[in-house]
């Protein structure tokens, strides 16, 4: 199975494109560090409009509102999901409940408008939106690879089908893939504290679900990549 089919998987698993005939998912499985070739398309595809229009609140919310398109709203609802796991009072076992109930209740609601009015607030007071938008899309995707192959599954579903084919060097290469960022027209160090500013709240992510979950699931990684969005949004708007 070449890279290219793997690349093809990842865009139907991860976007609402029309890619053709459906691809062996396997083809992904095998290589999930190739997530952020994801963030890249999806990041600037979005930011293409936003080029087009002047007016900063305009340009965060039409940003936010095509991410959340192009995805289909999976990596939202997992956010939805962790926020009402999150909320839930008890002992693992309820927790890991909440966190797999389809209802979403005021913890995931809490949690979701939290995360959304942070990355909107934080992109519209950027100069540089566009560049943000394609800047943390990459690297939220770099951290939903890094949880793919590192976050121990505490239940069957995609997340562990993808854990058991991965290596830990793809954490790696993940985070190699993110090099492109470095010659965008903006200072290296808003990119460098922005990856930084990612990993770290990966790294947060991943404890907390080992300590509050017992491990991982698709909930946890799809939460990352709205999480690690907002905090990219808010870095760059510290160093710029």
């Amino acid at each position: 199975m070449s890279i290219f089919e793997g690349i093809r998987a990842l865009l139907q698993f991860t976007t609402i494109f029309p890619i053709g005939r459906s691809a062996d998912f396997d083809a992904f499985a095998n290589r999930s560090y190739l997530y952020p070739v994801a963030g890249y398309l999806i990041g600037g595809l979005a930011a293409i409009p936003l080029l087009f229009i002047p007016h900063p609140l305009a340009a965060a919310a039409v940003a936010l509102g095509l991410l959340l398109l192009f995805s289909g709203c999976n990596h939202f609802d997992g956010l939805l999901d962790l926020g009402d796991g999150l909320m839930a009072h008890g002992s693992r076992e309820v927790r890991i409940r909440a966190l797999s109930d389809r209802q979403v209740g005021a913890g995931g609601v809490a949690l979701g408008i939290s995360i959304t009015l942070i990355s909107f607030g934080a992109l519209a007071s950027l100069a540089i939106i566009p560049i943000a938008v394609l800047v943390a899309e990459v690297a939220a995707k770099a951290s939903m690879a890094s949880l793919t192959c590192i976050g121990r599954p505490f239940r069957e579903g995609i997340h562990s089908y993808l854990f058991w084919r991965s290596r830990p060097w793809f954490v790696a290469i993940a985070w190699l893939l993110t090099g492109p960022l470095f010659l965008l027209p903006i200072p290296s160090i808003a990119v460098a504290f922005a990856l930084f500013g990612a990993s770290a709240t990966t790294l947060i992510l991943f404890f907390s679900g080992e300590q509050l979950f017992g491990g991982i699931n698709g909930d946890l990684v799809g939460a990352a990549n709205e999480i690690v969005r907002a905090v990219v949004f808010l870095s760059l708007l510290i160093v710029l």
